[in-house]
């Protein structure tokens, strides 16, 4: 028990840091993926196929191969990325392309209907897509949303492999220091499990306020 709580501070470093690259990789994947979304509903096939291969490529790659071209292949090509920038480009653009999908799935969903009637009412692209698909689309794909972001959460246990001091990365180096593996990985799994469970309640609560003001 002494050693564990020596390590505490070290726990909580790790958890700031996967906390902190989490959120700002989710942010980038979220604001990636509406982009491609709608790049996706082009007519203009030069511009749907590219985005089509790097949503495809996006959703099929491991996060590892993702990062690893990023950190060790980067300065090949001039490109010196510091672990946590790394860490967060990488999960941004590796998360990019499923919420691409989901956003994609979520403006289809919006009746036609409404953008006609919002044409009528005079109201430019711009506005119509800020208050009416938008709004719509986020809502349609909160379940899917909160799930993927589950995903990339549990996934970000990968950047130990550029360095990043995350709490795979410290597991790691406490078990290398006290011989001991079970009590550390046992520790951050729980931590893992917590931080799912606060988005699992996020999305929940969301799905019941939108169902409330919907109704």
């Amino acid at each position: 028990m002494p050693g564990f709580v020596n390590d505490i501070p070290l726990y909580a470093a790790g958890l700031a840091t996967t906390v902190a690259v989490s959120l700002l990789g989710i942010g980038i994947s979220i604001l990636v993926g509406i982009v491609l979304a709608l790049a996706l509903r082009s007519r203009f096939q030069f511009i749907a196929l590219p985005i089509r291969f790097y949503v495809e490529f996006a959703r099929g790659a491991p996060l590892a191969l993702v990062l690893f071209l990023l950190y060790y292949g980067g300065p090949q090509f001039g490109l010196l990325l510091s672990p946590y920038v790394a860490g967060v480009v990488g999960l941004g653009l590796y998360g990019a392309g499923p919420f691409a999908e989901i956003f994609r799935a979520g403006f289809n969903a919006i009746p036609k209907g409404e953008r006609e009637a919002a044409e009528m009412l005079g109201l430019t692209p711009g506005q119509t897509f800020l208050n009416i698909e938008l709004p719509q689309a986020l809502r349609l794909t909160l379940p899917a949303s909160v799930g993927q972001t589950i995903n990339l959460v549990k996934e970000s246990a990968v950047l130990s492999v550029i360095t990043l001091g995350e709490l795979t990365k410290v597991a790691g180096t406490i078990s290398s220091i006290t011989f001991a593996v079970v009590t550390p990985y046992l520790t951050i799994a729980l931590l893992y499990w917590a931080l799912v469970e606060i988005i699992s309640r996020f999305g929940f609560y969301a799905e019941r306020h939108f169902a409330v003001k919907g109704s």
